[in-house]
C-alpha cells in the first residue's frame, strides 16, 4: 500500500492554511492601523493641550488685554516683568502663522506652539467680563495633517475654555 496524500487532502490543507494565514495577516494589518490611529490621536491632543496650557499661563500672568490689536483670531496681552532696576511692560501675541499656533513676545521671533504634524483650523479669542474681571474665552480646533485622507490619519481636537486675568 502506498502512503501519501490524495489531491483532495492537499487541497483541503492548502485551503485551511490560506484561511489561517489570511486571518493572521488581517489581524496584523488591523494592529498596525490601530497603532497609527492611536499615535495620531495622541499627537493631536498633546498639541492642543500644550498650546492651551501655554495660553493659560500667559493670560493668567497678564496685566491687561491689549485691545487695540486684539481680534477674534489674535490675542495681544500686556505683561509686566520685574527687572533688577525696576519693572518693564512688554506685549505677547497669540495668532495663527501658516497652519500653526504661534506665540510672539515683544522684540523676539515667533515661536510655534504646535508641531508641523498638525494644523490649526479654528482659533477664536473672545474677550468677556466676568464679575468685572477681564477674561478670555478660547476656542481651538486642531486637526492632524492628512493629505492622503486615510482614515487612520484622521484626528481632531476641539477645546473651549475661559481664563481670567489673575491681576484683577
Amino acid at each position: 500500500m502506498k502512503k501519501g496524500f490524495t489531491l483532495i487532502e492537499t487541497l483541503v490543507y492548502v485551503g485551511v492554511l490560506s484561511v489561517v494565514v489570511g486571518i493572521v495577516f488581517s489581524f496584523l494589518i488591523w494592529s498596525v492601523h490601530s497603532s497609527t490611529k492611536i499615535n495620531v490621536m495622541r499627537e493631536t491632543s498633546d498639541n492642543a493641550r500644550r498650546a492651551m496650557e501655554i495660553m493659560f499661563y500667559e493670560i493668567r500672568g497678564a496685566m491687561a488685554i491689549y485691545t487695540p490689536t486684539s481680534t477674534s483670531t489674535q490675542l495681544s496681552l500686556q505683561t509686566l516683568h520685574y527687572l533688577p532696576g525696576g519693572e518693564d511692560t512688554t506685549y505677547i501675541d497669540f495668532y495663527i502663522c501658516g497652519t500653526q499656533l504661534c506665540l510672539k513676545k515683544e522684540s523676539q521671533n515667533p515661536i510655534a506652539l504646535t508641531s508641523e504634524k498638525v494644523e490649526v483650523n479654528n482659533l477664536v479669542f473672545s474677550q468677556i467680563i466676568v464679575e468685572e474681571v477681564p477674561s478670555v474665552q478660547i476656542e481651538l480646533k486642531i486637526d492632524y495633517k492628512n493629505p492622503s485622507n486615510r482614515p487612520e490619519y484622521q484626528a481632531s481636537a476641539n477645546l473651549k475654555s475661559t481664563i481670567s486675568l489673575r491681576n484683577y
